[in-house]
């Protein structure tokens, strides 16, 4: 017994010098209390050191955290330009995926319809409240009831739909929400982006019931339309790889004047 107690008071002694050593480096150890298990030899102590710094040493680690941002920022803007604006043959492909990256729209759509079929459930990019999955098998419609009374040929990039009386706008198929607001020439809009690579627009809507990268199920009401004087058309187009595709084409539709 007298040995083991020895050897705790030469323990302790040993912890006392490692104390005085690391408040001497500016660090806090805290201090350790033994229990009676320690006193007589049963068990060893441990010591939970954390690093403490004064306002000075902490301005300078934020000036050379901030300092790192900078360089690291500029070095990607010049990098960048360099690739969009250089000549040089080995940069080519590089230089296409960049123009691609900046150019076209993260494919969130094609992203949430993989997650989909893998898990089961829509992925989460915001809070969505509660959504029932839609299914893709059934046959597509047009986003509102009415007559059409502009077609593809004549407008040259979508259709126009003509309802009643107010009625609710709903997506054609499942997708994220790409643009919802103002557009200079379709007013109150939304975009969706669907996995197919293709996105659909509705616009001249009277209200806006989605958010920004919302995801929408097949006939998910998505804005609403009330007749006025001013505004008496939807308007509605399908686009893919960057062209408008004739919506009935896709969609079947009836009363073309």
């Amino acid at each position: 017994m007298d040995r083991g107690v020895r050897k705790v008071r030469q323990s302790i002694k040993q912890r006392k010098k490692m104390r005085e050593r690391h408040d001497s480096s500016a660090q806090r150890l805290v201090p350790y209390i033994a229990d009676d298990q320690e006193k007589h030899g049963f068990e060893s102590p441990s010591y939970n050191i954390e690093p403490t710094y004064d306002k000075k040493t902490e301005r300078k680690m934020q000036k050379s955290t901030m300092l790192i941002k900078v360089t690291a920022s500029i070095v990607l803007f010049v990098g960048s330009a360099f690739l969009l604006q250089s000549n040089i043959p080995a940069l080519q492909q590089p230089q296409k995926w960049a123009y691609n990256a900046l150019q076209n729209e993260f494919p969130f759509a094609k992203v949430n319809e993989w997650y989909v079929t893998t898990f089961g459930t829509p992925l989460a990019i915001t809070p969505q409240g509660n959504i029932s999955l839609g299914s893709d098998d059934n046959p597509m419609i047009l986003p509102v009831i009415g007559d059409v009374v502009e077609t593809f040929s004549a407008n040259g990039s979508g259709i126009m739909i003509s309802p009643d009386e107010k009625t609710v706008v709903s997506a054609i198929n499942r997708g994220v929400v790409i643009f919802a607001g103002n557009d200079k020439e379709t007013n109150k809009t939304v975009i969706i982006q669907h996995a197919d690579n293709s996105q659909t627009t509705y616009g001249f809507l009277s209200s806006i019931d989605v958010h920004l990268y919302q995801i929408v199920n097949p006939n998910q009401t998505i804005a609403t339309f009330q007749p006025t004087e001013e505004n008496e058309m939807v308007y509605f187009s399908i686009e893919k790889n960057n062209q408008f595709i004739d919506p009935s084409q896709v969609i079947p539709v009836d009363d073309i004047p």
